[in-house]
């Protein structure tokens, strides 16, 4: 499967969300490609810190962070792989439009946030444009750094009503400092010393969604 975690807006949390999809999917004995789609490199750097420390199962990684490119690395490289996860967006690039076509799966990152659920739009206008081109294309929409109480969570989740590009998961992924510290070290937060259950629950409830 090809599974971009992608928005248009910046802070939303993709890239840690990318990065613990991948990692979680290689400990379940999938072989995984993480590809970083996004100029900064900030998941490639993850990816790095993980190898340097010699922590298992390695991750396959590569910044393409140009749409012919990563278009082109993922056909010809593509079929080696069980599982590949792009991380793209934090705006409207080539290397998103590129993922949008090549993905199976989209999965789109949005915190309960006014501003977050106004952006929906542009990413749902590049769905359009990507299923124009390619029949398929699978679209959901979760929550990321969600509150942990209060009623903008579910606010926010029946805003997305209102995009019928996407599909809302009901697995939102709660604003953790465990799932931070993990990512900054190049960890998912199921391999988190101490654990922290609540959000290796969460993690799984969305994979078992995705997957």
């Amino acid at each position: 499967m090809i599974l971009t975690v992608g928005n248009t807006k910046g802070g939303v949390g993709k890239t840690t969300l990318a990065l613990n999809i991948a990692i979680a999917r290689a400990l379940s004995g999938r072989d995984v490609w993480l590809i970083d789609g996004d100029r900064q490199g900030t998941a490639q750097t993850a990816i790095a810190l993980r190898a340097e420390s010699g922590r298992q199962p390695a991750i396959a990684c590569a910044q393409y962070a140009d749409g012919t490119t990563l278009r082109t690395q993922v056909q010809h490289q593509g079929k080696k792989f069980e599982d590949i996860v792009i991380d793209a967006g934090g705006r409207d690039s080539t290397a998103l439009r590129a993922a949008l076509v090549l993905s199976d799966v989209l999965l789109v990152p949005f915190a309960p946030r006014s501003l977050d659920v106004w952006a929906l739009a542009d990413i749902c206008a590049l769905i359009d444009e990507a299923r124009s081109v390619r029949d398929g294309l699978k679209a959901y929409a979760v929550l990321n750094s969600a509150d942990p109480g209060g009623s903008d969570n579910a606010d926010a989740a029946a805003a997305v009503a209102d995009y019928p590009q996407l599909v809302y998961l009901d697995t939102p992924i709660r604003r953790r400092k465990a799932i931070a510290n993990a990512a900054g070290q190049g960890l998912s937060v199921l391999e988190a010393s101490p654990k922290d259950a609540k959000a290796s629950d969460e993690l799984h409830a969305l994979l078992s969604k995705l997957f």
